[in-house]
């Protein structure tokens, strides 16, 4: 076998090796973020005008990230391929925390959390969100 393919089943076989470790660190990082947002009672929110009031238990409306970034690292192009993060316009890669409902709190929370073990695993990412 020549070098170059020698070099390449190499670097092939590392790759392999590094996507299973991602996998089992956004596997880790999701199960984390569910239960850290699962756990989490949310600020109940009064809406009211003259005459009536409305109570949302689940809070303020609104979206959740998770952001890469460095959008060209090992990881960005794993999570990329497999784990639905999406392109952002200004170079970074982010994944939208689609889960519990409408609640913004428990989106913030999940991202913090997945965050917090990316993070601890040496991924550079951060959590943001906005109100609907």
């Amino acid at each position: 076998m020549s070098y170059l393919r020698k070099k390449i089943a190499t670097e092939s076989a590392e790759r392999k090796e590094r996507y299973v470790g991602f996998n089992t660190l956004w596997n880790e990082a999701c199960k984390q973020g569910n239960e850290a947002a699962n756990n989490h009672t949310p600020t109940t929110m009064v809406v009211s005008s003259d005459t009536t009031q409305w109570i949302v238990p689940e809070g303020v409306c609104g979206f959740a990230e998770i952001r890469l970034p460095k959008g060209n690292t090992s990881f960005a192009h794993w999570a990329k391929k497999n784990a639905d993060f999406s392109k952002n316009y200004y170079g970074c890669l982010y994944y939208s925390v689609r889960g519990y409902g409408q609640s913004m709190e428990k989106k913030e929370t999940f991202a913090r959390k997945a965050c917090e073990v990316l993070n601890a695993g040496g991924i550079d990412c951060y959590p943001t969100s906005r109100m609907d």
